[in-house]
């Protein structure tokens, strides 16, 4: 058996877009002996446009929502217009998402200020439960419940090439043991920087991001992603690199493989 896990970064931005990156989206992709899975984590602002040059977004097995601020879904509504109105092709059956409760009323606000569920046509959205396996093609995910001011979630991507995890936006919490160990790409929000943000349960700080990753165990690569357009991609890594010297930043275009 072959078998590979990727995913690449299509936006990183935390937030809002930036001059350089969209919102936060994230392209997973499974292969097992030619066979591939596709998911998207995320749709944020701006990221349908870039989601183009990496694969068609009619063409997924799932979309993935970590939680219900607009940096992480708004571009659901974009998706949803070119599968119901572009002449060159049909999709076959609505897209499934999985998605924090309400997410199908915010759409359905957002796009037509009204909560007829016209958008079910499209988008089939499913809640997600903390602990509760999603198996998608030959991906097994895991999401969990981290905290943020709403709820969210992180998700772990598992298949016979290895594991990626993303703990979504968060701060340090109990959850990110379970989601983040043995992962052989870890992407962590780094949304805040210690000597400035001092507001708790939010976000990690590039350092916490690192120190969650050495707590865990087992972790091969430490990513840092989700970071706002001011703040200095650099700044971010110095403080991580204290505690993880090899960190890395995520930016669009970046792709991490797993296996073969």
């Amino acid at each position: 058996m072959t078998a590979s896990l990727a995913v690449t970064v299509v936006g990183s931005s935390g937030s809002f877009p930036g001059p350089h990156s969209p919102a936060s989206c994230y392209l997973v992709e499974s292969r097992i002996d030619g066979v591939s899975t596709k998911v998207v984590l995320d749709l944020g602002n701006g990221s349908l446009g870039p989601l183009q040059s990496y694969t068609s977004p009619t063409d997924l097995d799932a979309i993935l929502v970590t939680h219900l601020h607009a940096d992480h879904f708004m571009d659901l509504c974009g998706l949803y217009v070119m599968r119901r109105y572009d002449p060159r092709r049909a999709p076959d059956g609505p897209q499934v998402v999985h998605a924090p409760e309400g997410l199908a009323r915010r759409l359905q606000l957002a796009y037509y200020g009204c909560e007829e569920p016209a958008m079910a046509t499209q988008l089939d959205t499913r809640v997600v439960r903390d602990g509760q396996v999603i198996e998608v093609g030959s991906l097994r995910i895991v999401p969990a419940r981290v905290v943020h001011p709403i709820e969210a979630y992180g998700y772990r991507f598992e298949s016979p090439a290895g594991t990626i995890a993303f703990t979504g936006d968060t701060d340090t919490c109990p959850a990110l043991g379970p989601l983040l160990a043995g992962a052989d790409v870890v992407l962590a929000d780094a949304a805040f920087l210690e000597d400035r943000d001092e507001a708790r349960g939010i976000h990690l700080t590039a350092r916490r991001a690192a120190q969650a990753a050495l707590d865990a165990g087992g972790v091969g690569r430490l990513v840092l992603t989700h970071i706002p357009p001011w703040n200095d991609p650099e700044d971010c890594r110095a403080e991580a690199a204290e505690l993880w010297p090899e960190v890395e930043v995520a930016r669009p275009g970046d792709r991490y493989v797993v296996g073969g």
